[in-house]
């Protein structure tokens, strides 16, 4: 599901477009500040971003620009301001588009899609898509080795990585902890499997919300652990 933020100050304004944008099959954020929403836009994974003009704390163009000089992800400038100067203006600064208030909902979804469909079209161009294993929440991209759990990018070190990946692409399936030495430090067990707790406690301590109550990697007391689904 495709992530949109929404950078709006007018609440009644951000929730309508959100509804319209879920009703698409939009995973859709709000934030109603500029320093926040810009910290967002620069930190998480949006596929586009919907940006009003006038913030408070870190105006439109500001964000726009700083988006640009770290992402190439589409952004729709939205504004009550309709003089040509702060259109030229904002799309100088990096905007794929520029749309008046008042409008319609169905209009702006419309151009959020065709924006998407054609940055999908100039990314996806030559390029093989990463290997991704999406779990409730919990995003684990094979080819970049990186890990995101709901957004946010988790840091993991390679042994983390694999041993998260390898239970990930094998649920429901209780390995022992002498089979997870075994496979993810390829050598046979010589007593230092506790290096196998220790890096379980790890990855729960970056991707469970409560360790005490994983959602993801169970123990299996007296055998061993198992990715659940």
């Amino acid at each position: 599901m495709k992530r949109i933020l929404i950078i709006e100050d007018e609440i009644a304004i951000a929730e309508l477009e959100k509804d319209y944008l879920e009703l698409s099959g939009f995973e859709v954020e709000v934030e109603t500040t500029g320093d926040l929403g810009l910290d967002r836009a620069l930190k998480e994974n949006f596929e586009l971003v919907i940006l009003d003009l006038m913030l408070p704390n870190v105006d439109g163009f500001e964000i726009c620009k700083r988006i640009r000089q770290e992402k190439n992800i589409p952004v729709i400038m939205v504004s009550a301001k309709k003089d040509d100067i702060d259109k030229i203006r904002g799309l100088g600064m990096g905007a794929d588009d520029y749309i008046t208030k008042p409008f319609s909902p169905s209009e702006l979804v419309a151009r959020v899609k065709a924006h998407l469909a054609r940055y999908e079209r100039l990314i996806g161009s030559g390029k093989k898509e990463n290997e991704i294993i999406e779990i409730r929440g919990l995003k684990i991209d094979k080819t970049a080795r990186r890990v995101f759990v709901n957004g946010e990018e988790k840091i993991f070190t390679t042994k983390e990585f694999d041993l998260l990946t390898f239970l990930a692409e094998n649920p429901n399936h209780v390995f022992t902890k002498e089979e997870l030495f075994r496979d993810i430090w390829d050598m046979e067990s010589i007593g230092d499997i506790a290096t196998v707790t220790v890096h379980i406690k790890k990855i729960r301590e970056k991707i469970e919300f409560n360790t005490s109550k994983p959602q993801y990697i169970e123990t299996i007391w007296g055998v061993g652990y198992r990715f659940k689904i």
